[in-house]
């Protein structure tokens, strides 16, 4: 009988051996590293449908266009986001899951998580005007816990933590999409109650600054290396502004709001400088400064030599709501990430970095 016991035993060790080293080889095996996405609605994939916010996707027409069939994912455009479009043409078998759904559990997170949230901003106090959302600080403190799972997991399976763990998070992606909503429902809101405007542009632009710096330095603490950190757009010139910049030139609406612009100009010339900074200080760190103002703002400018993309049905139009841009939009920004020159990505591109 203690026999029998005993071998109960070891082959309840091995089966449990088994499922831990599984999940380790889980992490290390996939032909694709892991990939971590923080930012605001512009990359949100679903974690807003599970917070109360009047800032949320998941119902028509969203998705209409959503690989698969019409899916109100909570994406707030008609198909994917810019990282979607990345993880396809790097091979990716399957979107990254929001952390906030409840099957984004156990083993998933080997491949990565989406923390971003609509609305959500560098500095805590944006985004009040639509309710709860997830700012970047607490963006960081999910990936934390995230982290914690992957060392405890990989530490059981493998007895060689800190190599193993380090090894899987610093081949990682990681994307940073954040700002736009500082200027858009912080500073340059409408609604006075939360106008911050007490301050100089150049004021609020450094206070985005310093603490853009201490939440990037959080994340290479944590084993983040390979970063990319997009700037802000033209925020400006979004359909809800020009609508609302009305003026004997364009009686309907339709010019940009410079003082946006200007701000936001300011914010990416310091972010530059800044990305500069975190790559000569933090060791072995790979910051990349994507420069979607300049991408954006050339699709703009030249969209008859997008007209072959842009110009198939509802991917005709840039913009498929009041801010966000469309599938075929976002097609168009996203090879740039992966191949653009060191006008678009400084000092390398996504494909680089993949490599690097």
């Amino acid at each position: 009988m203690m026999g029998l016991y005993t071998n109960f035993r070891v082959l309840l060790y091995v089966a449990m051996f088994a499922s831990l080293w599984r999940r380790y080889c889980l992490a290390l095996e996939t032909t694709f590293p892991a990939t971590f996405i923080f930012g605001d609605s512009l990359v949100d994939a679903g974690n807003n449908n599970h917070i109360a916010t009047i800032a949320k996707a998941n119902y028509a027409p969203y998705g209409i266009d959503f690989p698969g069939g019409a899916k109100s994912t909570g994406r707030f455009s008609n198909g994917r986001t810019v990282i979607d479009i990345i993880g396809e043409e790097l091979g990716l078998n399957a979107y990254i899951p929001p952390y906030l759904a409840r099957t984004t559990v156990g083993d998933v997170v080997f491949r990565g998580v989406n923390y971003a949230s609509g609305s959500s901003g560098i500095l805590n106090e944006t985004g009040a005007i639509a309710g709860d959302r997830i700012n970047l600080d607490a963006q960081i403190d999910n990936f934390a816990e995230t982290r914690q799972y992957i060392i405890s997991t990989v530490k059981n399976a493998n007895r060689l933590p800190k190599a193993s763990s380090k090894r899987l998070l610093g081949e990682a992606l990681f994307f940073v999409v954040m700002g736009s909503n500082d200027f858009i429902i912080n500073y340059f809101s409408p609604i006075p109650s939360i106008r911050t405007q007490k301050v100089t542009p150049e004021m609020f632009v450094d206070s985005m600054i310093s603490r853009f710096r201490l939440q990037l330095t959080r994340l290479h603490e944590m084993d983040a290396r390979k970063i990319v950190v997009a700037n802000v757009g033209s925020v400006g010139c979004i359909p809800l502004e020009r609508a609302s910049n009305l003026n004997l030139q364009y009686p309907t609406g339709g010019s940009c709001k410079d003082s946006m612009n200007k701000a936001t100009v300011l914010f990416n010339a310091k972010l530059k400088s800044l990305i500069t900074e975190l790559n000569s200080n933090l060791v072995q760190s790979k910051f990349v400064y994507a420069d979607v103002y300049n991408m954006f703002s050339h699709l703009v400018d030249n969209y008859k030599s997008y007209a072959s993309i842009l110009c198939r049905n509802r991917s005709k139009y840039v913009f498929w709501d009041w801010a966000h841009p469309t599938d075929a939009t976002n097609v168009v920004i996203a090879k740039r990430f992966l191949d653009g020159n060191s006008t678009d990505m400084y000092p390398m591109n996504i494909r680089q970095l993949y490599y690097a």
